[in-house]
């Protein structure tokens, strides 16, 4: 048994890589999850459409490395064209229905490719529905003060989309589009102004109101304890 676990989280792209080394990482170390991620996307290419052949590919390296140790992904479901489970997402499905379906779909063919590396127990799949933007929007007051608008224009799409995680899934309304939008040279900078927006709001808040992204780091803290 032990009191501590190691994770590799592989992650769509610099931004989602940033944001687990510089506030997941020491927030999990905390409760004794040492987590480290490492980037899919090639160098010189953007994110978005991570093609899963690719992640699986990587996911076996890292499950053969270390039988002690656990793997995860982090890449969002917005733009995604070619993953398990996607052609069995029913029309209109909310966010927890998105991720039930492709996170299950996800788990059972990396379970049927590395048998031998325990990925039953050691593999924890994690389709957010929306790239890291979304989180931004668990704190309406400031996400609207760093961006110097009116909170009244943050809760409205909260108020419409009932949570960070349902925003919009359109190319003219997801979290990136919306920020975009509102910040003043019409780009929004994810690495150094979201980074920094993300570091005042906090992961407990993220957590409190992005049930989607809870659940993933309980299934962490549920393996204290347990051995790999």
């Amino acid at each position: 048994m032990s009191d501590c676990i190691e994770v590799v989280a592989i992650v769509e792209g610099k931004t989602e890589q940033t944001f687990i080394e510089s506030l997941l990482k020491p927030y999990l170390a905390r409760k004794m999850i040492f987590m480290r991620a490492t980037q899919v996307t090639k160098p010189g290419q953007k994110g978005g459409d991570v093609r899963f052949e690719r992640v699986k590919r990587d996911l076996g390296l890292h499950l053969k490395q270390r039988r002690d140790t656990y793997v995860t992904t982090l890449v969002d479901y917005y733009g995604t064209k070619e993953w398990p489970g996607l052609e069995l997402v029913p029309s209109g499905a909310t966010p927890s229905e998105i991720a039930r379906v492709v996170n299950e779909a996800t788990k059972k063919e990396v379970v049927a490719s590395f048998p031998e590396q325990r990925a039953d127990r050691r593999f924890i799949p994690y389709m957010a529905i929306h790239e890291f933007e979304a989180l931004l929007f668990s704190s309406s007051a400031i996400l609207a003060t760093r961006l110097g608008k009116k909170e009244s224009h943050v809760k409205a799409v909260l108020t419409a989309c009932g949570e960070p995680e349902a925003i919009n899934n359109h190319p003219e309304t997801a979290p990136s589009k919306r920020l975009d939008a509102w910040s003043k040279n019409g780009k929004f900078s994810k690495t150094t102004t979201g980074m920094a927006i993300a570091r005042e709001i906090g992961i407990d808040r993220m957590r409190e109101k992005c049930p989607l992204f809870n659940g993933w780091i309980e299934s962490f803290e549920a393996m204290i304890g347990e051995q790999a």
